[in-house]
């Protein structure tokens, strides 16, 4: 999704500065064209050749230097920019955006930009929580700034509080998020990931081998398209998306009552792997092995894709997801029909590259009159072509 795209790092006389270099790497290596502007401070930090040396780039420093292109830099700079972000972002320079004052190449580059602009500001605890701080970064927000959430720990200074820079990782979603389309904006989207556990006693669990990542992948998926994301999550091998509402589950019960208390959502992905059945009696001591079987009585466990067709708006779209082993299209579209779904993602478990635990999946895509099969794909590539046809299916309704 960063291929080609344009991003300004701005980069301010922070001891943070260093990780700046880190997240210029990531970017470059996601297909990015970066450049990088510093402050006279930050080069006092780190070195300009650093970041020239990793975007391939000229890193600039002076508004006044003669060693550019005919074109006025920092007004070129701006209108080749998908975003931009400050990182880390001085109470100095946090204070000089907010009040329009523009004294050198990063900050006459910023206010020139009309792209999405995010500000990570870094800075002792005290700083941060100055009053005056607080005033320039809400002026920031109210104009349209995104303000990253400055980290808590143990800062450079020794104290321990909020004002260190978010992790690489994170600024790097938020750039991602930034130079989406934002074709689900004003869309809510609840998701359900990974594998329920049912108790047998305090040791033992009925579960499955499911990772969680085609759910989180779909989750995030629609958050970097604008979406407000929740996703109930059960035992999963991966960490839930940044910036979506998770909420952790580890029955197939409370997974039901989870999505049942969010099942107002106006679209629901439902790719969790929820046990079937679960013991009738959960044992409150361990079991001891004895001579010869056992014999373990189960129930049906809720039904939460049938709960949810049978309660579903005209203006809600469900996508169920389908794991088989034999006759995979018709007991998927048998599926589709008695659950009341929109759209079911199926797929066979015998096929190399689809299934728990890989990042890849290979599902055909399933309505009441249509056959979409999706070559193999990784499960973020499949989590948006489920997105757009799910997005198709709203045009169609006129939502």
């Amino acid at each position: 999704m960063l291929q080609g795209k344009c991003i300004l790092l701005g980069v301010t006389g922070s001891i943070a500065a260093y990780k700046a270099a880190n997240l210029a790497s990531m970017l470059v290596k996601a297909g990015a064209d970066v450049t990088v502007l510093m402050t006279e401070n930050a080069t006092k930090f780190i070195h300009p050749i650093t970041f020239e040396t990793l975007t391939g780039h000229k890193c600039l420093v002076d508004t006044f230097d003669r060693n550019f292109q005919y074109s006025v830099e920092h007004v070129a700079l701006a209108k080749r920019a998908d975003a931009v972000l400050v990182a880390p972002a001085t109470a100095n320079v946090i204070g000089k955006i907010a009040n329009g004052l523009a004294d050198d190449m990063l900050t006459t580059t910023v206010m020139a930009c009309t792209c999405k602009k995010i500000i990570a500001p870094a800075m002792n605890t005290n700083m941060l929580q100055n009053p005056i701080v607080q005033e320039n970064l809400e002026k920031l927000s109210f104009f349209g700034y995104e303000i990253a959430e400055p980290a808590t720990g143990r800062l450079a200074c020794g104290d321990v509080g909020a004002g260190k820079l978010p992790p690489e990782d994170e600024l790097f979603e938020r750039l991602l998020r930034a130079v989406t389309p934002h074709d689900l904006e004003g869309v809510s989207v609840l998701v359900t990931a990974g594998a329920t556990a049912e108790p047998v006693d305090p040791v033992r669990f009925l579960s499955n081998r499911s990772s969680g990542k085609m759910g989180c992948a779909v989750a995030r998926a629609a958050m970097l398209r604008g979406a407000k994301v929740t996703l109930v999550g059960g035992r999963m091998s991966v960490e839930p998306p940044r910036f979506v509402d998770t909420v952790r589950v580890e029955t197939a019960r409370e997974m039901f009552e989870a999505v049942r208390a969010r099942a107002d959502a106006d679209v629901i992905v439902k790719a969790a792997a929820v046990a079937d059945y679960r013991p009738k009696t959960v044992f409150e001591e361990k079991l001891k092995k004895t001579e010869g079987g056992a014999v373990l009585e189960l129930e049906r466990t809720e039904d939460i894709l049938a709960y949810l067709g049978a309660h579903k708006r005209a203006d809600q779209v469900i996508c169920g997801f389908a794991m088989e082993t034999e006759s995979l299209l018709e007991n998927a579209r048998e599926k589709l029909r008695r659950k009341n779904c929109d759209l079911l993602a199926a797929n066979s478990i015998r096929e190399d590259g689809a299934g728990f635990g890989v990042d890849t999946n290979i599902v055909t895509l399933l309505t009441e009159n249509e056959e979409i099969p999706l070559p193999l794909l990784t499960k973020d590539e499949t989590a948006d072509r489920i997105l757009d046809k799910i997005l198709e299916i709203r045009k169609a309704r006129g939502l």
